[in-house]
């Protein structure tokens, strides 16, 4: 892996922004097309707290790091560049884009593929970051079946919370709802009363740990629950703010989950140019998921490459023989 410095300020065909599963599947379809790939990467993806990646085929539990590794090598082999740093700034220049990396490093793309996926947004609950990833988790698809028949706990964020714990229960007869600063409505009583499900009122003032493993929440008014599991739904908010100069902004994903960056099902976002894959815009898309819209997006983002290449062709097959014919002329 590289670091460039700024004599390898340059221009390429495309800059990809993150290299996660989506960044770096876009980079791979991309180098496989014979484009000048960058991917920009600060090494920081979300996924970094789990013990493995689940629910992706064939890699099924793949320590994230080591997945990351596999597919930085991929992406190389066929002559993609990854750049380890963290982009301060992202704008159009003329017909390219101007991309400027917080160690001053300058490139110049004709298409820029975003990836830098979301941040957890957590509940602010002493003690709860300190298990995060562990013994406070967040999909019942990504880490349920590890902690399926354990004491979990459902820590209440609002409307997505119930259907959490719904989710939840499917793995766990042992399951808590602990409402925080949230109410739940009569039906939603009734579900979780058919269901098993205990419901524990009032303020969550801290995750209770032992020896590093969760032992419980301890309330405002000083009882502590046992649990050894957390599951709460975070607030997710997409890594975009360096892109305002180029007009994207995050805005409220119609799931009421948090910010995301607006893109249609190829990848592409408002901005011409600028295609878009993975939680950046899609919240809730796991590795596999992520990955798919990284290669569809590279795909698309490759052909409307190839389109602006054959115009510029056929633009200068016309001038050449324009300039052909005149000298022809008697």
């Amino acid at each position: 892996m590289r670091n460039f410095g700024e004599q390898a300020a340059r221009a390429v065909d495309v800059v990809i922004i993150g290299g996660g599963a989506a960044g770096l599947s876009g980079a791979l379809i991309l180098a496989r097309s014979l484009r000048s790939v960058v991917v920009i990467d600060a090494g920081q993806p979300r996924n970094a707290p789990a013990d493995g990646v689940h629910g992706l085929l064939a890699r099924e539990g793949t320590p994230p790091a080591e997945l990351l590794a596999a597919g930085r090598d991929e992406v190389q082999r066929y002559g993609g560049e990854i750049v380890t740093g963290s982009v301060s700034d992202a704008r159009r220049d003329e017909e390219w884009f101007a991309v400027t990396l917080t160690d001053g490093t300058r490139l110049r793309a004709r298409r820029l593929l975003i990836a830098t996926g979301l941040v957890d947004v957590l509940p602010d609950v002493a003690g709860l970051a300190q298990q995060w990833g562990h013994d406070v988790v967040h999909c019942p698809y990504c880490h349920g079946y590890e902690v399926r028949g354990r004491a979990i706990g459902i820590l209440a964020t609002g409307a997505p919370s119930v259907h959490h714990a719904l989710l939840f229960r499917q793995l766990s007869a042992d399951l808590v709802y602990f409402t925080h600063h949230s109410e739940l409505t009569e039906e939603q009583e009734e579900q979780f009363a058919a269901l098993g499900i205990d419901v524990v009122t009032g303020e969550v003032a801290a995750a209770e740990a032992a020896d590093g493993n969760l032992t419980g929440l301890r309330m405002a008014d000083g009882r502590v629950v046992p649990r050894e599991v957390i599951a709460v739904a975070t607030r997710m908010e997409a890594r975009a703010g360096f892109l305002s100069e180029l007009g994207l902004n995050a805005v409220e994903h119609p799931s009421g989950m948090g910010h995301h960056l607006p893109a249609d099902q190829f990848g592409r976002s408002q901005v011409p140019g600028v295609w878009l894959a993975g939680n950046v815009t899609d919240l809730t898309a796991q590795v596999g998921a992520a990955a798919a819209a990284g290669a569809t997006a590279g795909q698309h983002l490759n052909a409307d490459l190839v389109a602006e290449d054959t115009r510029a062709a056929v633009e200068r097959h016309r001038t050449n023989n324009r300039q052909s014919a005149a000298r022809n002329q008697p």
